[in-house]
Order: structure tokens, then C-alpha cells, then sequence
């Protein structure tokens, strides 16, 4: 038939395109893990078994999710419908697909196989049959990006049903399917953090203006907030001090050979996972195993005085899906803070 020509011409400008890609393609660094919605229309060339034998239209509904940078998840139904003089065919599927992808690119060709049942029904002169039976598919497709929430999708599949019961009079069909869907994704594709930098400033030498004999004075003080990574104190959602600790052995030094040193104020900080309540508790326990273990180095103990900010005054803003990329995004956020603490630091 000429429109089962149609379908093949088109299925294999789906291949010889899917195959270009395929070679060109180079993986994106970020996708968008959300769950995404896509409504389809199909054209569909139903075994003739069924009897119309003739090209089927139908509409579908899928539900998708990312599972990693090569793999989608997607689950959803299609019905479809064919008719001709003297006979009628219907059919519900429902199957749970997976995409394989070689791409994150904005062109993403991929291969799709599934599994699910589907729903015959058929009505003609001769009686009706009525049954619900078994089905695999396979095929491949296109996804292309238009925006960080829109994309298009197009696939074919062979559906071969394992059909029960006699009212059909043969037990297995194969059809194929040609899809067009618009995936709409429930949120946009998340953005990188800006890493933050830190800038120096320059030491200036000091330079001795009369004679050579005359030694330079010394630099003036510098006046320091040291800021200590939770990552480097604590592991993870911990307040618990590992033994060695070089950092703070450098300040207790520093502060036992300037007893003059006072209001020395540490703060204890988190990241925004977990309660407000729950976060708060864990700065204030960071901030005093700080000041337990200069204490415990001799640092007098009325010298300090500890506070807990909980998630406040965030370095970084993340937006990250992923629990394990969210937690290393968030890393600069879990901190403590060791103010008013005077270092002088010679230049030579």
C-alpha cells in the first residue's frame, strides 16, 4: 500500500539520520534530571491479521524521567484505531519503555525497547473479540532540544503481542509504529555553581630610606578571618573532630604567643539539607568542637565564645536534582569561621 511505503521511506530517513548523529555527537556535560510529560500523535501499520489492513492513527501519553546521562525512563499509554467497509479495531497499550541515548546534545539520537499489554479489540460482520495479551518493543528515535524545558521526540517501534485466547484466530501480531511527541519538562535544566574565588592581596616590601645599615621595620600586623572548610574538620552531617588537625594546631600556636589576643569569636556553619531547627544544633556543635580543641591545646577558654548560623549567609547558590552533585555543590556553605584573631606575619 502506498501509505505503508510512506511509513518505510520515513523510517528509513530515521535510521540514515539517527546514524549521522550517532558519529557526531559529543556527550553534554549537564542534562536535566526532571520529570517530563509527552503527548504523541502516531501513524501505525497494524498486522493484518486484525483484518482492516489498513495505516492506523492514535494519540499517546508518556511520563519520562532521566536516570543518568544515557538513560531515560518512560511509561505511558497509546490507543489507536483502524477501520475499513466492514470492519473496526481498537487498541490500549500500556508499556514501560527505556531509552538508551548517545547523546545530551541538543540532537540526541537513541534506541528504545519495552515491555507492557496492550488491549484487542475487533469488530466485524464475523462477531467481535475482545483481549488483552503481552507485548516487547523495539526501535530508535530522535530527541531534539529546543529550549531547557521543550523538546521534540520522534521514534519507531515493532510491537510484536503475544495474543491470547482464539477470538482473533492467530497468536502473534507485529506492528509498527511511527510517533511524534513534545516532551515538556517540569523544571528547567539546572545551571553550575559559579565557583567562588578569593582574591590576595599583595605583601608590599618595605624598603629602608637612609641607610643601609638600618634595618626595615617590621610589616604591620595582619588582621585575618580565618575560614575553615567543614569538609576539612568534619565529614559529612558531623560535628566529630578527626585527631590531627594542622589548621587548628597553627591557630592554638598562634593565639598561645599572644595571650593578648581576645573576643575571639568562632562561628559554626551548614549547608540548606535538613531542617532549619536540625542545621542550626549542627553549626553550634561544629563551632564548639572548635573551640574544645584549642581549649585543649591552651587556649584559655574565656579567651573565645562560639555561635551557630545554621544555613545563613550561604557562599554558593546550588540548584542541583542529584542528592550526591547537591552535596558537593553546597561544600564552600559548611564552614567554621575563626574571627578577630591577629596573625603577624613577617616578610623576609
Amino acid at each position: 500500500m502506498n501509505t505503508q511505503k510512506k511509513i518505510k521511506s520515513i523510517i528509513a530517513s530515521l535510521l540514515t539520520v539517527s546514524a549521522t548523529v550517532m558519529a557526531t555527537s559529543v556527550m553534554a556535560d549537564d542534562y536535566n534530571p526532571s520529570w517530563y510529560l509527552a503527548p504523541s500523535l502516531h501513524a501505525a501499520d497494524i498486522d493484518d491479521g486484525f483484518g482492516p489492513g489498513s495505516t492506523s492513527y492514535g494519540a499517546g501519553l508518556r511520563l519520562g524521567k532521566p536516570l543518568s546521562e544515557q538513560f531515560d525512563l518512560q511509561i505511558g499509554t497509546t490507543y489507536t484505531q483502524s477501520k475499513n467497509s466492514y470492519q473496526r479495531f481498537y487498541q490500549n497499550a500500556y508499556s514501560i519503555d527505556g531509552l538508551y541515548l548517545f547523546s545530551r546534545s541538543n540532537i540526541r539520537p537513541f534506541i528504545v525497547f519495552g515491555a507492557g499489554v496492550e488491549r484487542d479489540r475487533m469488530n466485524s460482520s464475523l462477531g467481535k473479540a475482545d483481549r488483552y495479551s503481552p507485548n516487547v518493543n523495539l526501535g530508535i528515535g530522535l530527541q531534539y532540544v529546543l529550549n531547557d524545558q521543550f523538546s521534540l521526540q520522534a521514534d519507531w517501534r515493532k510491537v510484536h503481542g503475544y495474543l491470547r485466547g482464539d477470538g482473533f484466530g492467530f497468536q502473534q501480531a507485529s506492528n509498527n509504529f511511527l510517533s511524534v511527541a513534545l516532551n515538556y519538562s517540569f523544571e528547567k535544566t539546572p545551571t553550575r555553581a559559579t565557583p567562588v574565588t578569593k582574591s590576595y592581596e599583595a605583601p608590599v616590601n618595605v624598603i629602608a630610606s637612609n641607610s643601609i645599615t638600618t634595618p626595615p621595620p617590621p610589616p604591620p600586623a595582619r588582621f585575618e578571618k580565618i575560614t575553615l572548610s567543614a569538609t576539612e574538620l568534619f565529614g559529612f552531617d558531623s560535628y566529630t573532630l578527626p585527631p590531627e588537625q594542622r589548621k587548628l594546631d597553627e591557630i592554638a600556636n598562634a593565639l598561645n604567643a599572644n595571650i593578648q589576643i581576645n573576643n575571639i569569636v568562632i562561628t559554626g556553619y551548614t549547608d540548606r539539607i535538613g531542617s532549619k531547627k536540625y542545621n542550626q544544633k549542627l553549626s553550634e556543635q561544629r563551632a564548639s568542637a572548635v573551640k574544645n580543641y584549642l581549649e585543649g591545646k591552651g587556649v584559655s577558654a574565656n579567651r573565645m565564645s562560639v555561635f551557630g548560623k545554621g544555613e545563613n549567609n550561604p557562599i554558593v547558590q546550588c540548584t542541583e536534582k542529584s542528592r550526591s552533585k547537591l552535596i558537593d555543590c553546597l561544600e564552600p556553605n559548611r564552614r567554621v569561621e575563626i574571627d578577630q584573631i591577629t596573625i603577624e606575619k613577617r616578610i623576609e
